[in-house]
């Protein structure tokens, strides 16, 4: 079943690649949660695969001396990685079996239509006893928003386009990773809550990591001029700035031997 349109979220990722600087921060946070699992290991890695990492993980990665490969969907991404960068799609990965160790996917699985094959995929290119680390955003993610918008566009227009991604639900992601064949399969959630002055930044920051709506039966219509305005002014408010949850399912699965 296709749900997203792989072209657009490939388009999305060429045109972050002049702006995902600005929401450094959230993705840094998104990883060093994600990266803080291997501390809780005394296995010692020698070589990873960064996936869809925007520029963000394999540094990180490198810092712990572990040498690095980065894919990404688009190739000006994959670039901001450094070093060794290929263009690659999750859900046909170029790599030979037993190829990495450590495999890292920060953010970067929930635009892929087959979920599971990838996860097959991921676990193939791992040696014996490797490690997978992956995040995306679970279901219940950016909830308010999704609410807002369809609330807003409902009372507009009597009716509501899909304008926000669908997320797995966490209690599933354990299962996927069973399925996919990983040993001692755990996943557990994070909340991250963003706080905006500005509602319309949120938007901006969306956009700017390159997750602007590819679900391959959205309305390519223009919205209607009152949409966002009246969804963003409906977003919950904390100390005098909208907020909106990242819920974050932070995924672990160890290749067999």
């Amino acid at each position: 079943m296709y749900v997203f349109d792989r072209a657009a979220v490939r388009r999305h990722r060429d045109r972050a690649v002049a702006t995902v600087g600005a929401v450094a921060d959230i993705l840094d946070d998104a990883a060093e949660r994600l990266l803080d699992r291997l501390d809780d290991t005394t296995r010692r890695f020698a070589r990873a695969l960064d996936v869809g990492g925007r520029g963000v993980v394999a540094p990180r990665l490198r810092a712990r001396g572990i040498e690095t490969v980065s894919c990404d969907l688009s190739p000006r991404m994959a670039a901001r990685a450094g070093a060794l960068a290929v263009a690659a799609d999750e859900e046909f990965l170029p790599f030979a079996p037993a190829s990495f160790d450590l495999i890292v996917a920060s953010l970067s699985l929930h635009w892929v239509n087959d979920l599971p094959g990838a996860l097959i995929q991921l676990r193939q290119s791992l040696r014996p006893d490797g490690l997978l680390l992956a995040s995306l955003p679970a279901l219940g993610s950016f909830a308010e928003l999704r609410t807002a918008l369809t609330e807003a566009e409902s009372a507009l227009t009597g009716g509501a386009a899909p304008r926000v991604s669908p997320f797995p639900d966490l209690r599933d992601c354990a299962t996927l990773l069973q399925r996919a064949g990983f040993a001692l399969p755990v996943a557990d959630v994070e909340d991250i809550r963003l706080l905006y002055a500005n509602p319309f930044s949120l938007l901006r920051d969306l956009r700017a990591a390159g997750e602007a709506n590819a679900i391959l039966d959205r309305d390519r219509r223009i919205p209607p001029r009152a949409l966002f305005p009246a969804a963003l002014a409906a977003l919950p408010e904390t100390e005098g700035r909208v907020r909106v949850t990242l819920r974050l399912a932070v995924l672990t699965g160890w290749a067999g031997t």
